[in-house]
C-alpha cells in the first residue's frame, strides 16, 4: 500500500501531473456512450412485449441496435471511463506524467471517433458475425492502433516507477498488453485466418477475454487504489493481491470456450474450460476475502461513504456472478440454460452490476474533484445509487428465472410459442427494471448538471473535494 499512502499524502505535488480536463471528459464520454446503450436496451425491450415503439424502420430494429447495446457499453461506456480512471491513478501512483498530453487528447479524440464510426457501420449493416467483435473491418486497424498508442502513453511511467509495484500497476500493465493482444485476436483471426469450429473457439475466447482481459485487471485495479485511500487502511493482504492476479492471468484465458458447450470443438477444450472457471471462482474468492478483510472494523463506511457502497455492492455482485457462472460452465446446467435469458441476466449481473457500479462508484468520488464544486443533492447521489442496484438486481433475477423456464420448457419439447408465452411475464418485468435503472442515470446526469451550474456561479461552497458527508472523509 506505500504507493497509494504516498500519493494520497502528496496530493499538492502530484495534482499538476493529472490532466483533470481530460479525466472529465473520458467520464463524460462514457455517460453519453452509457445513455445511448440503455436506450437501445429498451427498444429491444419493448420488441420484447410487442411494443416496438420505432416498428417498420430499419435502421431502428432492435436487431441493429443490439449490437450497438452491447458494444456503446465494452467500448464506449467501460472504455472511456477505465482510461480516465487509469489517466487519475497512474501517474498518482507512479509519480510520474503518461507519455505525452497532447497523445493522450489524441487517444481521447481517437476512440470518440473508433466508438461512433463502429455504432454508424453497425446501423448501415456492415457489421461482422462476432459478439463484441462487430466493428466494420476497416476499422479494425484503427482500434488496434489507438490500444497500442495507450499502451506506448502509459507503460513507460509505469515500468520506470522505482521500488515495488503496487498491485494496481500489476494489474495495469497486464491489461495493457492482454486487451492489445485480445483485439486483435478476436477481430483478425476469425476474419482472416480460421473458420469453422476453430473459429468459434477463438470468437469463444475473445468474448470472455475481453471482459477478463481488459474489463476485470483494469476495475480491480482500481479498487486496489481507491478502497484503501477511502478507508485510510492499507489492503488487508498484499500477499492475496498477488494470488489474485497471477490466478486471474493463469485461468481466465482457458475459460472463454464455456458458452459453447455441446457444440463440435473438441471436448477436451470444454473440459478445460469448465475445470478453469471454477478455478477462477477460488481466485474470485481470495480477492474478495482480502476486501473484506480490509473493510473488517470499518464497516460503518459502507453505511457513510457512498463511493465505498458502490464499491462493495460491485463485489457482492461479482462474487455472486462469478459462482453463477461456476455452476452454469458445468454440462449439467448447460443442458438447460443454453441459448436462454439466464445468460441475458449473467452478462447485465457482471457489466452494470459489477463493473458499472464500480465505474461510478469512481465518478461520485471524483466528479466533485474534477467540476470544482462538491454535489449539489446528496439525496439524489443517494437516489442514483438505490435505483440503479435494486433495479439491476431485480432485472438479474428475473432473467436468471426466466432463463430457467425457458430451458425447461424447452427440454419437454413443447412448441415455440409456448416458451415464447411462459417469457412475456419475465421480459415485461424486464422493461420496469431497465426503466428503473435509467432513471437511476437520469437522476445523475441532473446532479453532474446542476453540480456544473453551481461549479460556473462560483458558489462559495466550491471546494475540490466532495462533502464529508457523502464520502466519509
Amino acid at each position: 500500500m506505500s504507493s497509494a499512502s504516498l500519493t494520497d499524502n502528496r496530493t499538492v505535488d502530484v495534482d499538476r501531473l493529472v490532466d483533470r480536463k481530460l479525466v472529465l471528459y473520458f467520464y463524460l464520454a462514457s455517460l453519453t456512450y452509457l445513455f445511448i446503450s440503455m436506450l437501445g436496451g429498451l427498444l429491444m425491450a419493448f420488441q420484447l412485449i410487442r411494443h416496438n415503439p420505432l416498428s417498420g424502420i430499419e435502421i431502428f430494429s432492435p436487431g441493429r441496435w443490439r449490437m450497438v447495446h452491447t458494444n456503446a457499453i465494452a467500448y464506449g461506456f467501460l472504455a472511456n471511463a477505465l482510461l480516465g480512471s487509469m489517466f487519475w491513478a497512474v501517474p498518482r501512483l507512479t509519480l510520474r506524467p503518461v507519455l505525452s498530453r497532447l497523445l493522450s487528447w489524441f487517444i481521447f479524440i481517437a476512440w470518440q471517433g473508433v466508438v461512433l464510426a463502429t455504432a454508424g457501420g453497425i446501423l448501415l449493416g456492415q457489421a461482422q458475425g462476432l459478439e463484441w467483435g462487430e466493428t466494420p473491418t476497416w476499422i479494425d486497424p484503427v482500434a488496434l492502433l489507438g490500444l497500442a498508442l495507450v499502451v506506448l502513453n502509459f507503460l513507460p511511467s509505469i515500468v520506470m516507477t522505482k521500488g515495488p509495484l503496487y498491485v494496481t500497476l500489476w494489474y495495469f500493465m497486464a491489461a495493457l498488453v492482454w486487451t492489445f493482444l485480445t483485439y486483435a485476436m478476436g477481430n483478425f483471426m476469425p476474419e482472416y485466418f480460421v473458420s469453422g469450429s476453430a473459429a468459434g473457439a477463438v470468437g469463444g475466447l475473445f468474448i470472455h477475454d475481453l471482459v477478463g482481459l481488459f474489463v476485470t485487471p483494469i476495475g480491480w485495479g482500481l479498487m486496489y487504489y481507491f478502497v484503501p485511500i477511502l478507508l485510510k487502511k492499507p489492503i488487508w493482504s498484499h500477499g492475496l493481491s498477488l494470488v489474485g492476479f497471477w490466478g486471474l492471468a493463469f485461468f481466465y484465458p482457458l475459460q472463454g470456450i464455456h458458452h459453447f458447450l455441446y457444440t463440435p470443438i473438441p471436448m477436451f477444450l470444454q473440459y478445460g474450460a469448465v475445470i478453469s472457471t471454477i478455478a477462477v471462482e477460488l481466485v474470485v474468492a481470495s480477492v474478495i476475502i482480502n476486501f473484506f478483510g480490509t473493510l473488517r472494523g470499518s464497516g460503518s463506511a459502507f453505511i457513510t461513504n457512498l463511493p465505498i457502497r458502490w464499491f462493495y455492492t460491485g463485489m457482492i455482485f461479482y462474487f455472486l456472478t462469478c459462482l453463477q457462472c461456476a455452476f452454469q460452465t458445468t454440462l449439467t446446467f448447460q443442458a438447460i440454460i443454453h441459448f436462454t435469458d439466464w445468460v441475458v441476466g449473467h452478462a447485465h449481473l457482471v457489466m452494470f452490476g459489477v463493473f458499472g457500479l464500480w465505474i461510478q462508484g469512481i465518478m461520485t468520488y471524483l466528479m466533485p474533484r474534477l467540476i470544482g464544486h462538491e454535489w449539489y443533492s446528496r439525496r439524489l447521489c443517494e437516489w442514483h445509487f438505490w435505483l440503479s442496484a435494486i433495479s439491476l438486481a431485480a432485472m438479474a433475477t428475473d432473467l436468471i428465472a426466466g432463463g430457467l423456464v425457458q430451458g425447461h420448457v424447452w427440454r419437454a419439447l413443447l412448441p415455440w410459442d409456448v416458451s415464447i408465452e411462459a417469457s412475456m411475464p419475465f421480459w415485461v418485468v424486464r422493461v420496469f427494471t431497465g426503466l428503473g435503472m435509467f432513471a437511476g442515470q437520469i437522476v445523475f446526469y441532473v446532479n453532474i448538471y446542476r453540480t456544473f451550474q453551481l461549479a460556473q456561479q462560483g458558489a462559495p461552497e466550491a471546494a475540490p473535494a466532495a462533502r464529508p458527508a457523502l464520502v466519509g472523509a
